[in-house]
């Protein structure tokens, strides 16, 4: 499958964020990843609709907008107002009957649907709503700040998605050119990456490296300069 790279803006300088998306879109990102936080999901509080709607004037890429926030429901149709082109629910916040019927109403408005799962929760969990999805997104950090360590564990719950799962499977969380090659030779193909993109001198370089990465044996590798 095409390997699609992310660029995730929680990592982004928020005081010139419209210079840091059209740098990444040159950069040849394939879509942009918006976390949005409420503070009691997770741990933090990031942005609502209103930005992503500003982020939507500066980029004609998709905007995978990752709903990390309790009663989602709740916040939908503000969000597809706002240009979402992507909407990720994460699994541990939405009843399976819930989730089927917003992912129908979405589909039926051209969206992109999909769920998402911490890391300690099992691909169990997921697995009734697989047909109703365009995309599993697994995190490989718990959600809620930027920069963290790459969870290995993740791994087996990525092959056992590959196994049933044949569209687009999307990993979340300390993504650099030696976890990336892990990721996806474990099954994923679209990659979020905030801090190894947005940190980088050359954003290019960056990219470039997480989407080949599964070309290199990472054993023993040390993080490759970019």
């Amino acid at each position: 499958m095409k390997i699609k790279i992310a660029p995730s803006i929680l990592s982004a300088d928020f005081s010139k964020l419209a210079d840091e998306i059209r740098r990444v879109d040159e950069a040849g990102a394939d879509l942009i990843h918006i976390d949005v936080m409420d503070g009691h999901f997770v741990p933090n509080i990031t942005i609502g609709p209103a930005v992503v709607g500003c982020i939507r004037r500066v980029t004609k890429l998709p905007l995978d907008v990752h709903l990390m926030i309790e009663n989602p429901g709740r916040f939908i149709d503000e969000f597809v107002k706002a240009g979402s082109d992507m909407l990720t629910l994460h699994v541990e916040t939405i009843s399976e009957r819930a989730f089927k019927k917003e992912a129908l109403r979405l589909k039926s408005k051209g969206i992109k649907v999909g769920i998402s799962l911490n890391p300690d929760t099992s691909v169990m969990k997921v697995e009734p709503l697989l047909t109703h999805v365009d995309f599993v997104l697994v995190m490989s950090v718990y959600p809620g700040f930027a920069g963290q360590k790459f969870i290995p564990s993740v791994l087996p719950k990525i092959r056992k998605l590959r196994s049933l799962f044949q569209k687009d499977i999307s990993i979340d969380g300390g993504i650099n050119d030696r976890t990336a090659a892990r990721v996806i030779k474990a099954g994923a193909n679209i990659l979020a990456a905030g801090s190894y993109i947005f940190k980088a001198k050359s954003p290019k370089r960056a990219i470039e490296r997480i989407r080949n990465a599964y070309r290199t044996d990472t054993h023993g590798l040390k993080t490759l300069s970019v």
